[in-house]
C-alpha cells in the first residue's frame, strides 16, 4: 500500500519551541515499518499479509506538542489499484457531540410521544370507560405493528430462544399489571393526577430494592423520599377529582414497574437483544398474558355496547382516537427501551421525572383541569423529590 497524500485539516502547530525549530517532514519516499492487517478481507487475502507502507508526499505532516481538534484525512491507494481510498478519522469531541445530539433526539421524540399518547388515551377513555380493553388493543396495535416489521425486514428480528421467553416472562407479568392499573387509573381521575402519583415510584423502588433485595443507599436517596412521599400526599389530599379506585390504581402501577425493572436487570444479562427488539417481544407476551383476564373482567358484549355508544357521541373520530392511542403508546415505549441502549439508568430516570412534567403541564392545559395552588405545590415539591432522588443516586 502507497500513501498518496497526507493531509490534516487543522493547523497542528502549537508549540512556540516547534515553530522555532520547523520539524517539517517533506520526503517523496520515506519507508515506514510494516503492518500487519488482522482482518483480511477476500479480496486482498490471496496476497501477502505483509506489506511496507511508503509516503509520496507529506503536506503539513508535523509532531505538535499539542493539536487542536479536528479530522485527519489520509488518502491511499494499494500498489496494484488505481482508486485512492478515503480514511476519516474522527477525534473524540466530534464523536461525543454526535452521541449528545442521539440522545437529545430521543429524549425529545420520547416526550412528544408520551404527551400525544396521554391525551388520546383520556380522550378514549372519558367516552369508553373500559381500560382492560383499551390496554389490550395497545399491546395488540405494537405487536402487530413490530410482527409487519420483521416480515417486511424494515426492522431485524431478534433470535431468542426458550430461556429468552422464561425470564422475559415474570417481565410481562409485571409489565401487564402496570399498564392495566395505569390505564384503570387514567379512567378515574385526571391525567394530572395519576402522573403526580406515578412520580412517586422512586420511593416504591427504594423500598423494595432495600427490604427485599437487601441493597443499600446513599443518605441523599433516603432523604429525598420525604419530598416525593410528601408532595403526592399534598396533591393527593388536595386534589378535586379525587377518586380511590384511580388513586390505587397509580399506586399499584407503580409497584408493578418497580418489580418489572428489577425482573428485567436479572433476566436479560448477558442477552443480546436490541431495546426496540426487547420491547417487542415483551408486548406479545404481555398481549397474550392480558387477553383472557380482559374478557373475563368485561368481556364483548360490554364492549360492544360501550363502543357503539361512543360512536353514537364521537362520530368517526372516535376510531382515530383508539388508534392513535394505540398506536403512540407502543412508540413513546420503543423510544424509551431504545434510549436506554444509549444512556445510563441514572439519565434515563432524570428524563423520566422530566417527561411527566411534560405530561401534566400539557393535559392541565388541554384538559382545562382545575387544580388548586396547594394542589400544584404539592405536585412540584414531589417533582423535585424525585429529581433529588436521581441526584441522590449519583
Amino acid at each position: 500500500m502507497q500513501i498518496s497524500s497526507v493531509k490534516l485539516r487543522t493547523p497542528a502547530f502549537a508549540s512556540p519551541e516547534f515553530l522555532s525549530r520547523r520539524w517539517l517532514i517533506k520526503s517523496h519516499s520515506l519507508s515506514l515499518p510494516n503492518f500487519h492487517n488482522a482482518q483480511k478481507t477476500a479480496s486482498s487475502s490471496s496476497s501477502s499479509s505483509l506489506k511496507p507502507l511508503h509516503i509520496s508526499s507529506g503536506d503539513c505532516f508535523a509532531l505538535a506538542g499539542k493539536a487542536e481538534k479536528g479530522t485527519a484525512v489520509c488518502k491511499a491507494y494499494e500498489a496494484d489499484q488505481s482508486r485512492p481510498l478515503e480514511i476519516n478519522i474522527e477525534l473524540p469531541d466530534q464523536q461525543e457531540a454526535a452521541q449528545r445530539l442521539k440522545i437529545g433526539l430521543y429524549f425529545a421524540t420520547w416526550w412528544a410521544l408520551n404527551v400525544v399518547f396521554n391525551i388520546y388515551n383520556k380522550k378514549v377513555l372519558n367516552v369508553f370507560p373500559y381500560p382492560w380493553l383499551t390496554s389490550t388493543l395497545s399491546l395488540a396495535t405494537g405487536s402487530l405493528m413490530m410482527l409487519v416489521s420483521w416480515a417486511t425486514r424494515i426492522a431485524e428480528a431478534p433470535k431468542t430462544d426458550l430461556d429468552f421467553w422464561k425470564t422475559l416472562l415474570p417481565v410481562a407479568v409485571a409489565h401487564t399489571i402496570g399498564h392495566v392499573a395505569a390505564t384503570v387509573s387514567m379512567a378515574k381521575v385526571a391525567v394530572s393526577f395519576t402522573h403526580i402519583i406515578k412520580s412517586s415510584e422512586p420511593a416504591f423502588s427504594v423500598l423494595v430494592s432495600r427490604f427485599l433485595l437487601g441493597e443499600t443507599f446513599p443518605l441523599p436517596v433516603y432523604l429525598s423520599l420525604f419530598p416525593i412521599i410528601g408532595g403526592c400526599a399534598l396533591a393527593a389530599v388536595t386534589e378535586l377529582n379525587f377518586n380511590m379506585i384511580g388513586f390505587m390504581g397509580a399506586m399499584i402501577s407503580n409497584l408493578a414497574f418497580v418489580f418489572r425493572n428489577i425482573f428485567s436487570k436479572k433476566g436479560m444479562k448477558g442477552k443480546s437483544v436490541s431495546g426496540m427488539n426487547y420491547y417487542a417481544c415483551l408486548s406479545m407476551l404481555s398481549l397474550l398474558i392480558l387477553i383472557p383476564f380482559a374478557i373475563a373482567v368485561e368481556g364483548p358484549k360490554m364492549w360492544a355496547a360501550g363502543w357503539n355508544t361512543a360512536l353514537a357521541q364521537i362520530g368517526p373520530n372516535f376510531v382515530w382516537w383508539v388508534v392513535a392511542q394505540s398506536v403512540f403508546y407502543h412508540l413513546y415505549n420503543q423510544v424509551s427501551y431504545m434510549s436506554l441502549d444509549q444512556i445510563s439508568p441514572l439519565t434515563f430516570s432524570v428524563g423520566n421525572t422530566m417527561k411527566r412534567i411534560s405530561v401534566i403541564v400539557a393535559s392541565i392545559i388541554i384538559f382545562h383541569t382545575p387544580i388548586q395552588p396547594v394542589n400544584a405545590l404539592g405536585a412540584a415539591i414531589a417533582i423535585l423529590g424525585t429529581f433529588l432522588y436521581s441526584q441522590g443516586k449519583q
